[in-house]
């Protein structure tokens, strides 16, 4: 397989210490034995791929850590008691109305029995109650009770400060990048 140099999506990788440019390169489809062959990438195919993976430089790894830290600020600065979770949950009950348990778990990227367990402890708090939807009496809507109206109401400045303190070492314009290419590849 010959790859020749065109376009390219350049990546650092780090092996033993040192940092290097890796390029992926193209296929072009030409036979081998053809010119267009680069020295980085004949370097690049003897190289083991399991030298040059670092996980700290993975993504996932670096969203569990940014996440890891923000859940740890959450759970220090919300009040109620309510978890990431439980808060997306009222907050968005909130956001959008009245809505059913499958919306809601759609709305908040929940599976059904994440937002299920969920909802349980909220109804068990009395922060949320189901009533038949008014329209087809086989669903069940979700809506926040007035002790759920006035823990979210309360709860929000605190989900501005908490997410202030997460983002607080970005200024404002790596604030809005950031929030831009996550969104890209959620």
């Amino acid at each position: 397989m010959t790859h020749a140099i065109g376009p390219t999506c350049g990546r650092l990788w780090r092996q033993r210490g040192q940092t290097s440019i890796s390029l992926h390169k193209v296929h072009t489809g030409a036979s081998p034995g053809t010119s267009g062959k680069s020295h980085e990438n004949s370097t690049r195919e003897k190289q083991n791929p399991l030298e040059r993976y670092v996980i700290d430089e993975q993504i996932g790894f670096l969203l569990r850590q940014a996440n890891q830290r923000h859940t740890a600020i959450f759970a220090a600065r919300m009040i109620e008691g309510l978890t990431t979770t439980q808060f997306a949950a009222l907050a968005k009950l909130y956001e959008v109305g009245p809505c059913s348990q499958n919306r809601l778990g759609r709305l908040t990227a929940m599976d059904a029995a994440t937002i299920k367990g969920v909802i349980d402890r909220l109804a068990k708090r009395g922060f949320t109650a189901a009533r038949p939807h008014p329209r087809d009496t086989r669903l069940l809507v979700l809506e926040l009770t007035k002790t759920g109206l006035a823990a979210v109401e309360n709860a929000i400045p605190f989900a501005v400060k908490i997410t202030e303190e997460t983002l607080a070492p970005l200024t404002p314009s790596e604030r809005a990048l950031l929030l831009k290419l996550i969104r890209k590849i959620c």
